[in-house]
């Protein structure tokens, strides 16, 4: 008698189904062994990073499930970038309650498919569980740069300049508009603007290899500029001032500020902003900002490295410190 092909289990059938035509990249064996494989270029080694993302505290469970997936990746690809790395894959762990349907699964998918093509990032292999608890997703990346060529925390030296990418304090604020409503009379494109910040970042990938060039010391801003920046200090043995009015920040932003200028402890340490703030010498600087400006990632300098330790200073239009209350976001 001929033996029947056993049933796929459902994890095996949502595996095949939403995330097997994820695993283009030829380590993952399609994502039906135990382990995956990856070897870097020759002369590269790897950059490896993690972070996860749990419902009700990174994101609200009504969010769609596409812009969960997607910031689920663009956080760790943000890391990536601050180190001057490439993308190379990912490990997705996902932990899902009982009631989760499969079209909150297709569209999780689609997301992340969507983004592991734009980023050149394949999927590699993973876990899938149940959990009597909020959806959690743990994504592990991998990327590559040449040997020897990482750029940390450590390594700023005083005189160096601080620049940032991008702009601060949008998901901040869009977080408070999800949450409380729009006390600033935004208009509806600034509104927009702010929230869809929050829902997802914009990792700044495309300037990843002017931080390895030009760098002497770098970190992603995900815990809000003041604390992130205090820990690059901390891991370089120097201090900083940085003036508050020259961080960059989005005309929403801008508007929310003068329109209520104690909000800017807000736009300051607030978090998600997964921005780049990095110290670079100041011979670099021509070619860094050329390099930003080849692949249109905007940069502002916003500040200068220390000698001494301790905390960064963060000083108004008259030169005085402002006081935070607390200088970042912390889980605990």
């Amino acid at each position: 008698m001929a033996s029947r092909k056993p049933e796929p289990s459902g994890e095996d059938r949502i595996i095949a189904r939403y995330f097997r035509p994820l695993a283009k990249h030829p380590g993952a064996f399609r994502l039906i062994d135990d382990a995956a494989a990856l070897t870097p270029p020759a002369g590269a080694e790897l950059v490896l990073t993690v972070d996860a993302i749990v419902g009700g505290v990174h994101f609200f469970p009504d969010d769609p499930p596409d812009t969960v997936a997607k910031k689920a990746l663009r956080v760790n690809l943000s890391d990536l970038a601050a180190k001057g790395a490439r993308p190379a894959g990912f490990l997705l762990a996902l932990a899902l309650p009982k009631d989760t349907s499969e079209t909150w699964i297709a569209g999780f998918a689609r997301g992340l498919g969507a983004d592991a093509k734009s980023y050149a990032c394949p999927l590699l292999g993973g876990d899938s569980v149940r959990t009597p608890g909020p959806v959690t997703i743990s994504i592990t990346a991998f990327g590559t740069l040449p040997k020897g060529t990482m750029v940390r925390r450590a390594g700023a030296r005083a005189g160096d300049r601080l620049l940032v990418t991008g702009t601060i304090g949008d998901a901040a604020l869009g977080l408070v508009v999800h949450l409380h409503g729009d006390y600033w009379k935004l208009g509806r494109s600034e509104r927009k603007h702010l929230t869809d910040r929050y829902l997802v970042p914009q990792p700044r990938n495309a300037i990843a290899e002017a931080v390895r060039r030009h760098a002497s010391a770098a970190m992603d801003i995900s815990d809000g500029l003041p604390g992130d920046l205090d820990k690059l200090c901390a891991a370089s043995g120097v201090s900083a001032d940085v003036e508050v009015a020259r961080v960059p920040l989005s005309p929403a932003a801008r508007h929310v500020v003068e329109t209520e200028p104690g909000m800017v402890w807000r736009v300051l340490i607030g978090g998600d902003d997964y921005e780049i703030v990095c110290a670079v010498p100041p011979k670099n600087l021509p070619a860094f900002r050329a390099a930003a400006a080849k692949v249109r990632v905007p940069v502002a300098e916003i500040g200068v490295v220390k000698k001494g330790r301790g905390p960064s200073r963060f000083l108004d239009r008259t030169g005085n410190p402002l006081l935070f209350t607390r200088r970042s976001f912390s889980h605990f």
